[in-house]
């Protein structure tokens, strides 16, 4: 084992915690908003405690958005400022098709068609989640898979990332020194995040726009501030290299500060307040100051060693799959009477609804999430064709 790979590892594996928890906090997200009560006298948490309810309603989506923007944005940064080579935009998008399409065309065929039993049924549902295109739609955006409309996103994301990073690739060859290479890919990042702020800004204050207008707010141009904090992070840990790493004692405190703030965040949303309006971009921030605090540290913390543990690692391994079928069997459970009516029975709710989809995004990732991964052999490192049977070279 040498000395670089464990850190490596270390960080993968933190990475994959990461996501797992992410997993499980969306499940329980998901129960206690199936568990909210609306009346004349307003809206009813199934528990009547602002704290447990700021950590019910901290919605983890833009740790997603941050994770995956970070990571795929890692080989342009260091092509940019490094001069490294990158994969083909080829390449790039057919191993992020094979890794995000076989399950969702899946689920959303199997879903649903169990929702429209006699045809043509909500065809214009089918296209629109089949082709990404359902959070453009107001009406629409939640149905079949309501939590995939950030799935819509992360595809914008990645058709955007094959126009951009090489496009940073080229203006920063020209430039000599690598703090102008730096500077010219963190300015693009700032653009990046600072534009969805100044349109919900707009949005809001300007046009009144209300929050319950999904488009305007779950669309790119207010979403895409995620993805800009996660390329931030992937620029700022290649300009930073080997220096500035965290000692174990700054790295908990950040970490600690970071958590703090998202606790403080979710506690103090309210609808149409200034936390509530801009609660996205400035999760997004702290999530990115959390993973700085975890993943660019000198050697292995407290932090990182639950992150890395057995079972975050195991729920992060099928996160995808948790994520994709957790609101269906969630409501199929309820349909089915096998769920409590009443909020009384929201915990005996969560723990079922957790014991059930965890088993069934084992399942999913085994015969549908890892066969689809090895079709990433058919592709070489240049995003060709793997030859497979080559032709014996003659004397």
């Amino acid at each position: 084992m040498s000395g670089e790979a464990a850190p490596a590892r270390g960080r993968a594996g933190a990475i994959d915690g990461f996501r797992g928890l992410a997993a499980l906090n969306t499940v329980a997200f998901h129960v206690w908003q199936q568990y909210f009560r609306y009346d004349a006298r307003g809206s009813h948490p199934p528990v009547d405690d602002p704290v447990l309810g700021a950590v019910f309603s901290l919605e983890v989506i833009d740790l997603f958005f941050v994770l995956s923007a970070y990571l795929l944005t890692l080989s342009y940064a260091r092509a940019a400022i490094d001069g490294r080579s990158t994969r083909p935009a080829r390449l790039f998008l057919f191993r992020r098709a094979i890794r995000i399409l076989p399950l969702y065309v899946l689920a959303v065929l199997v879903v649903w068609a169990s929702r429209n039993p006699t045809l043509p049924g909500n065809w214009r549902d089918l296209v629109e989640h089949l082709t990404f295109t359902h959070v453009f739609d107001r009406q629409r955006i939640f149905y079949t898979l309501g939590p995939t409309w950030s799935l819509s996103l992360e595809v914008l994301f990645y058709l955007a990332l094959v126009a951009l990073g090489p496009l940073a690739v080229r203006v920063c060859r020209p430039l000599r020194r690598r703090r102008s290479r730096v500077a010219v890919c963190a300015a693009g990042c700032a653009f990046l995040f600072a534009a969805p702020l100044a349109w919900i800004a707009v949005a809001h204050y300007g046009f009144g726009v209300p929050h319950t207008d999904w488009v305007v707010y779950f669309g790119p141009q207010a979403r895409f501030g995620g993805f800009a904090a996660g390329m931030g992070l992937a620029v700022a840990t290649v300009a930073l290299g080997d220096r500035g790493r965290l000692g174990p004692r700054t790295a908990l405190l950040v970490a600690v500060l970071a958590l703090a703030g998202l606790f403080a965040l979710s506690l103090d949303s309210g609808p149409e307040n200034f936390t509530f309006t801009f609660y996205h971009p400035i999760a997004a921030a702290l999530w990115t100051v959390l993973l700085l605090g975890t993943l660019h540290v000198r050697r292995r913390t407290g932090w990182q060693s639950l992150l890395t543990s057995r079972w975050p690692a195991a729920v992060g391994l099928v996160s995808y799959s948790l994520f994709i079928w957790h609101e269906p069997v969630m409501l199929q459970l309820h349909r089915a009477g096998l769920l409590p009516t009443d909020q009384a029975g929201f915990p005996l709710a969560l723990l079922v609804t957790f014991l059930v989809t965890l088993p069934v995004a084992a399942v999913s990732y085994w015969i549908v999430e890892y066969p689809a991964s090895l079709l990433g052999r058919l592709k070489d490192h240049r995003g060709r064709p793997r030859e497979f049977y080559p032709e014996p070279a003659t004397r």
